[in-house]
């Protein structure tokens, strides 16, 4: 099985992605219950553009046990895949609990930011784009205003007069 998972990745790599994605559905009808398989079928899924049927295989290797790392990517996975669907709760509650666990991953914090438009909660989804912003730039000009954007970030509908 090993063998056949690490050539699934590198089909996936070379970007051979219906390739990869039958491979992998071969692998995991032998071997269902196996966490890291069902994470790699869900990103196949998701490669190919087809996240519903990516959603059970996240949720599964999620329930099995992943490792730190496979756990990370996916609950990033999960939680822009439930986003794509209009699942935006579910997408919410996904990105929280990454944000829980990890919570120095930049990614999942933008991606929970795209969330929070989609429910309408446009003041956190900007202060939390604001502060990924002023905590990855390298860019000066940004920097040299570091202090205002954050003292700004939660406070965009406040006026001062």
């Amino acid at each position: 099985m090993e063998k056949d998972l690490q050539h699934a990745i590198d089909l996936r790599s070379r970007r051979k992605y219906k390739e990869s994605n039958e491979l992998l559905m071969k692998i995991i009808q032998e071997n269902p219950n196996h966490a890291s398989l069902n994470y790699q079928c869900a990103w196949s899924f998701d490669l190919m553009g087809e996240e519903s049927k990516a959603v059970p295989f996240y949720e599964n290797a999620i329930k099995l046990g992943l490792s730190s790392t496979e756990l990370e990517g996916a609950l990033l996975g999960l939680g822009s895949t439930y986003r794509t669907l209009g699942e935006y709760d579910k997408s919410k509650a996904t990105f929280q609990k990454g944000i829980e666990l990890f919570q120095n991953n930049r990614a999942i914090q933008t991606f929970y930011a795209m969330t929070l438009y989609n429910l309408n909660e446009h003041g956190k989804a900007m202060e939390l784009l604001l502060k990924c912003l002023i905590d990855t730039t390298e860019d000066d000009k940004i920097l040299s205003y570091k202090k205002a954007i954050e003292f700004y970030s939660d406070k965009l509908d406040e006026v001062w007069k």
